[in-house]
């Protein structure tokens, strides 16, 4: 691809995959974020939970100083706490949309201009369409208070329906059907698509984009390993690129590139987030390879686009 990457994209990293001793809100978030914000590759972050105020205050100020975009992912809380925006349950969904709330808050301590959120689980085929009407009206009064909250982009993540997250959204038709909806009132309302779940989710990128082309506001990159259940990444693990027996290498994150470039999906005008989503899972992998490899993979693929 001719021209700088940095022209097209903000690109981005995530900060509690890089670092998956953070995952829950605590742990050293400090010491970690800093070896990001003190990296000039990357123009862009991805956090999650900081349980500890001071944390969360101090995080901003480094955030800030670095010039870094910051977004704000809700599924470290949501995830751990098995929270379900589409719970048929009232209580559980109740306790879902507080829970987002409470995260709002954290996103705007923090300076995030964009927070990341994921449905809740699948309830399968009878239920499919009573939950996504739930999911609508959850998301809504999300939009609603976050106008409050700095007004950041929300964005609803699309995981995967039958491998892993096991995620109401899921298929791309159905992340349409929520788009369709939510747009209209909430122009801030979008969608992420990530990479790593096209194969999990047995779609392809130049076959799903187009159809949510007009609600699409940010994007993910990373890897899985879906082809033998026996294998120990098998799912949405986030692996390193390239690793054994994996679906998401220099190649595909090439062609990734292209396509979002000839769509424009990125561009000068745009320059949306996108960030990689690796961690480190085997014996002898640390963050600092992590983060080299992927820096490595980025730069390569956005060569050969």
């Amino acid at each position: 691809m001719e021209g700088s990457i940095y022209r097209y994209m903000k690109v981005g990293i995530v900060h509690f995959k890089a670092f998956p001793e953070t995952a829950y809100g605590t742990g050293p978030i400090l010491e970690t974020l800093r070896r990001i914000a003190e990296d000039d590759f990357f123009t862009a972050v991805e956090v999650g939970w900081m349980r500890d105020v001071k944390v969360r205050l101090e995080a901003a100020h480094m955030l800030k100083v670095s010039h870094l975009e910051v977004c704000y992912a809700t599924q470290p809380a949501m995830f751990s706490q098995k929270l379900n925006l589409n719970s048929l349950d009232p209580q559980e969904r109740k306790k879902a949309i507080k829970q987002v709330f409470n995260c709002l808050k954290e996103a705007l301590d923090l300076g995030a201009t964009a927070v990341r959120i994921p449905a809740g689980k699948d309830p399968g085929p009878e239920k499919r369409e009573e939950a996504k009407k739930l999911l609508v009206d959850s998301l809504a009064q999300i939009c609603e208070y976050a106008r409050e909250m700095g007004d950041p982009l929300i964005t609803l993540k699309i995981f995967d329906r039958d491998i892993d997250k096991e995620s109401l959204i899921g298929p791309f038709r159905d992340a349409l059907d929520i788009a369709r909806q939510l747009k209209p009132q909430y122009p801030k309302f979008g969608l992420l698509a990530d990479l790593s779940h096209f194969p999990l989710l047995r779609e392809k990128p130049e076959e799903a984009l187009p159809l949510v082309k007009d609600y699409l506001m940010a994007f993910h990159i990373g890897n899985c390993v879906m082809k033998d259940r026996r294998h120990p990444l098998y799912g949405d693990l986030q692996p390193r690129f390239g690793v054994e027996d994996g679906e998401i290498d220099v190649a595909e994150v090439a062609g990734y590139f292209r396509l979002l470039v000839d769509m424009g999906l990125v561009g000068p005008e745009k320059r949306p987030v996108l960030s990689a989503e690796v961690r480190p899972l085997l014996p002898g992998e640390t963050s600092e390879l992590i983060l080299a490899n992927a820096k490595r993979v980025i730069r390569e693929a956005w060569a050969l686009a």
